[in-house]
């Protein structure tokens, strides 16, 4: 009976330590080396990793396994299962995970009968192999499937000759972008693009194979990078005709180190083969070096009379040397780059400016990204998937013009650095009656650099409902910009 209890309590902790790591894979696309580097609550690590780890070896060594076995009932995995339920973004079990679990499950097993009757004390570190070779198993199984997905993708994609391919990138703007530019072209062609925000060359692989349809006219994929050469492998994968290299910045940056290997990275881009036309945002620097420069067309086209409010977007573009207005209800100065480019990537492909007209008018706002709406007698404005800081800049200035108390509910910037954060604390001084930090990582910035603004942080979510009940009333205004998961 206690062998069996011992034997449960050792599966349990190595379950532990495996969702522990499971989670944190799937948030980091899987990646050992970014959990390990990039993880920004490293103290998580500490608690439920390293000093678990710890104590399993160390009261092993001296004998005094029955001293973890209560660490283990009466502290670690209670201590888990909290953690894992104030969690926003739990693990979901999909069949890599499941994978996973069964192949260190399998290992354990196999360790504890190979094992039986031998002294517990003399084979302890055995007992954490199996999470050793189930994660290099898995590695290596993942590793197996993903050439065979890539090589059924490109397969897919040679055989559908008529399809015109659009690749979109950017630091920032890049899911506006695609989202403006399906929603202006549906009309005409029949059209797929990556789904929400799939940017990841594994993402797109399973798109091409489970959603791309024989008969699409046109895909748009967007491509999103973290290090240099992923752009270049999502260019050689789809090979576009059109591409679209957005406004390039510092979001990022902790992974890439500085702004030249962003852009860089950005203009991997023009390694697609089948290159006919690249727009490029006017701020970036086109290489001196490219061959493809005759593809390349800047953007946007000429504008004026540029009007953004908290009701609608009025704007003219140039296009064939005449004067086009433009009217839409996705609000923000810097959603009409995007719209531009879209409209001047629907021309492109044969559209007329007519037509392009009607259809921007009838454009209707991405999910989380300047969202305005009334509630309970409250203007919400659900800005949570904008985090780049011409967006919350622009986002922040269009809160300004409302007449009644303003509250911004924010981490700030994530993945940017230092200054790009004081300029929107010195921004949110200027505007807001009331800020409400989330989040540690910002949160002491935010205190230094909000002089005037009545501040309230909270190092988690879990009191946020509570807080905005009790300090936010009929006719104020709450901009929620840039809701960062509570891993971040």
């Amino acid at each position: 009976m206690i062998h069996v209890l011992e034997l449960f309590s050792r599966l349990f902790f190595l379950l532990g330590i495996s969702y522990y790591t499971a989670t944190l894979l799937q948030w980091y696309n899987y990646s050992f080396i970014r959990v390990i580097t990039k993880h920004h609550k490293w103290q998580w690590h500490l608690w439920y990793f390293v000093l678990p780890v710890a104590v399993f070896f160390t009261l092993f060594v001296l004998g005094l396994e029955i001293v973890f076995y209560i660490y283990l009932y009466l502290v670690y995995l209670p201590m888990l299962i909290i953690w894992a339920l104030k969690l926003d973004k739990r693990v979901v079990f999909t069949h890599r995970v499941w994978r996973l679990f069964a192949i260190i499950a399998i290992f354990a097993v196999i360790d504890e009968i190979i094992f039986i009757g031998v002294d517990a004390t003399s084979i302890y570190w055995l007992w954490l192999m199996p999470l050793v070779f189930g994660s290099l198993i898995c590695e290596i199984y993942e590793a197996i499937l993903m050439r065979n997905f890539i090589k059924l993708a490109q397969e897919k994609l040679n055989m559908m000759h008529g399809l015109t391919i659009i690749m979109v990138t950017a630091s920032f703007g890049k899911t506006s972008i695609k989202n403006f530019l399906v929603q202006i072209l549906e009309g005409q062609y029949n059209i797929h693009a990556t789904p929400r925000s799939v940017n990841t060359f594994k993402g797109i692989v399973a798109d091409i194979n489970d959603n791309l349809a024989f008969g699409t006219d046109v895909y748009i994929a967007e491509a999103g990078a973290r290090m240099k050469g992923d752009i270049a492998e999502i260019a050689t994968l789809l090979n576009p005709q059109v591409g679209i290299i957005g406004e390039i910045g510092n979001a990022h940056i902790e992974y890439f180190k500085s702004l030249d290997t962003i852009a860089k990275t950005k203009f991997e881009l023009l390694e697609s083969s089948r290159l006919e036309k690249v727009f490029v945002h006017e701020k970036n620097t086109i290489p001196s070096d490219s061959s493809k420069s005759r593809c390349i067309q800047t953007y946007p086209l000429p504008l004026r009379n540029i009007q953004t409010t908290l009701e609608s977007t009025r704007f003219e573009m140039q296009l064939n040397g005449e004067w086009i207005e433009f009217e839409t209800y996705i609000l923000g100065r810097f959603n009409v780059d995007n719209i531009a480019v879209a409209i001047m990537t629907a021309h492109h492909l044969g559209m007329k400016p007519a037509m392009i007209q009607k259809l921007v008018k009838k454009l209707t706002p991405i999910p989380h990204r300047f969202n305005l709406s009334i509630s309970n007698g409250k203007t919400i404005i659900d800005d949570g998937f904008n985090g780049n800081i011409n967006g919350m800049l622009e986002g922040i200035r269009l809160c300004g013009l409302y007449q009644g108390r303003k509250v911004i509910v924010t981490p700030g910037l994530i993945e940017s650095d230092i200054e790009s954060n004081e300029k929107i604390a010195h921004a949110i001084d200027e505007v807001f009656d009331l800020a409400i930090i989330t989040g540690e990582r910002n949160a002491n910035l935010m205190q230094r650099h909000i002089q005037n603004t009545q501040k309230v942080i909270l190092k988690n979510k879990t009191q946020l409902e509570n807080v905005l009940k009790g300090m936010v009333g009929n006719g104020d205004l709450v901009y929620f910009a840039n809701d960062a998961p509570s891993y971040i």
